[in-house]
């Protein structure tokens, strides 16, 4: 088994049993696992970030009413399919943070976007793996606050990695 395949077990394991999983007790009861796309090495990155010569703070609106402090750290340029695609890089006193919403939003992914967080490495360098891209918790139970992606984050190419949209059926 991959290492990936280890972590998606882990999870699923962690949504259905533990109490502190974003699923109601009913929902755990019924839950039999996330939907997620096959693995895909090309979308694996490590990527270059221009970090912004002023990184300006900001208020993430939540999907509760309420906002969450950033900053904007820095974009990055990448390819999907042939096609350019750029995503902004923010960051806060938990670490860097990345949201997006894909082409497929609605369709296979969740319509407010999915979330990251991109691992520094040297050099203004970071690894961006879409293969672990998750749905935030609000996605499962309308009870969790959970930033809404910005604008600048919207593609229009798909990311066909990471977690699918999930099925409340």
């Amino acid at each position: 088994m991959s290492e990936l395949t280890d972590f998606r077990l882990d999870k699923d394991e962690f949504f259905k049993h533990h109490p502190q999983s974003p699923f109601t007790p009913e929902q755990q009861q019924v839950f039999t696992g996330l939907e997620y796309f096959p693995e895909n090495d090309d979308l694996r990155l490590e990527v270059t970030v221009e970090k912004f010569s002023d990184q300006q703070p900001m208020q993430m609106q939540t999907s509760t009413g309420g906002v969450q402090a950033y900053v904007r750290y820095g974009r990055f340029k990448f390819h999907v399919d042939g096609q350019p695609a750029e995503l902004t890089i923010y960051q806060s006193s938990n670490g860097y943070f990345l949201p997006f919403v894909d082409s497929l939003a609605g369709t296979e992914t969740y319509p407010a976007g999915r979330y990251l967080e991109p691992e520094p490495l040297p050099g203004e360098r970071f690894l961006v793996d879409f293969n672990v891209a998750y749905n935030p918790y609000c996605a499962y139970n309308d009870m969790w606050s959970c930033p809404i992606t910005p604008a600048e984050n919207r593609l229009n190419v798909p990311i066909r990695a990471g977690e699918k949209l999930f099925d409340h059926e």
